[in-house]
């Protein structure tokens, strides 16, 4: 068995686990701008190849690596592999479903709280020598607790749950939307509640997006969905920068519909100085937290994801099913 890792030598190394299949198996380190040639001729003996969410895995490189047998994905994301193109040559597409909810949940109650509490706002004024002037002002503008608020979460999967169970203790009002709702007994273990998107739109003054990257999602927050959203709401993304339409973002920040933003996320990755959610006016920059894609990327969940890759790859050299089978084989 011989395992292909594109990503970062560090990591891999890093959260290698202890154990002597790990210890014993032959694998390979390339980096994620390996062109496709390269990363066929360092996995022509492959049979499991390892892929950083952010590296795309093509039908070339799929049809070109001949023993391969598992394409893992080293986040929860898996867009970027060409699954219809694993799945016509039996190969199994994997990735690490839930391994990052709490780490994502965690970020996304940060940016709501920094969010809600000016937290860049009163530091670079503080900063710069106006704490006083900075506390009248917010004191009178409003400084709002979570308790105040209906959050709404679209996309209630693993993550939208792990977030709604960390918000229960601020006690806000929480809502969801995703395409199948809940049992009731379900709704009542999460404290949440279902709504129609429009009406979660419409009704909670927190919205916070959970959904993976598909044909139905990229793009969805464009501006008829900000244009839907409460006056002076917040807008959370700790998903994936494709389902944001940039312009209609910022064209919801200019023109006052929204209160604030929290985003982890931004499309196209890797970032650029020109994206355009990085070039507002100086009185919007205030409104605008942006946090560089690491809300999943905690050493916890590198243990686990890890744990998960190993653990798959002695089951395809036995012969056994791997877990979190994306591609339906």
């Amino acid at each position: 068995m011989k395992i292909l890792f594109i990503g970062d030598r560090a990591r891999v190394e890093k959260y290698k686990p202890d154990t002597e299949y790990a210890k014993n198996t032959e694998y390979l380190v390339i980096p994620i701008n390996a062109s496709a040639d390269e990363v066929i001729a360092a996995g022509k003996d492959a049979e499991v190849v390892v892929v950083d969410a952010i590296c795309p895995f093509t039908r070339y490189e799929i049809e070109h690596i001949p023993k391969l047998k598992l394409i893992h994905s080293e986040g929860v994301a898996f867009n970027k592999i060409d699954i219809q193109a694993a799945k016509e040559k039996g190969i199994y597409v994997c990735n690490q479903k839930g391994a990052n909810a709490i780490a994502v949940a965690e970020q996304t109650i940060l940016l709501m709280l920094a969010l809600l509490r000016h937290l860049l706002h009163g530091y670079e004024n503080v900063k710069a020598g106006h704490q006083i002037e900075t506390k009248t002002y917010l004191m009178s503008h409003g400084i709002y607790e979570l308790n105040e608020m209906k959050v709404g979460l679209i996309g209630f999967g693993d993550i939208g749950k792990e977030v709604a169970r960390l918000l229960v203790p601020f006690a806000p009002e929480v809502h969801y939307y995703q395409r199948h709702r809940l049992s009731k007994q379900e709704e009542k273990q999460y404290h949440a509640t279902y709504l129609a998107l429009d009406d979660l739109l419409k009704s909670c003054n927190i919205i916070s997006m959970h959904v993976p990257v598909t044909s139905e999602t990229v793009g969805m927050c464009d501006s008829v969905f900000f244009e839907k959203m409460q006056d002076q709401a917040y807008f959370i993304n700790t998903a994936r920068g494709e389902i944001v339409v940039n312009p209609a973002l910022v064209e919801a920040l200019q023109s006052g519909k929204l209160a604030g933003v929290g985003l982890d996320t931004l499309a196209p990755e890797p970032v650029q100085k020109n994206n355009p959610l990085l070039n507002l006016p100086l009185d919007l920059q205030q409104k605008i937290i942006v946090s560089p894609h690491i809300s999943g990327c905690t050493s916890g969940f590198f243990h686990r994801a890890y744990q998960t890759i190993w653990e798959n790859t002695q089951r395809i050299a036995k012969g056994e099913k791997p877990v979190h089978v994306v591609n339906a084989l």
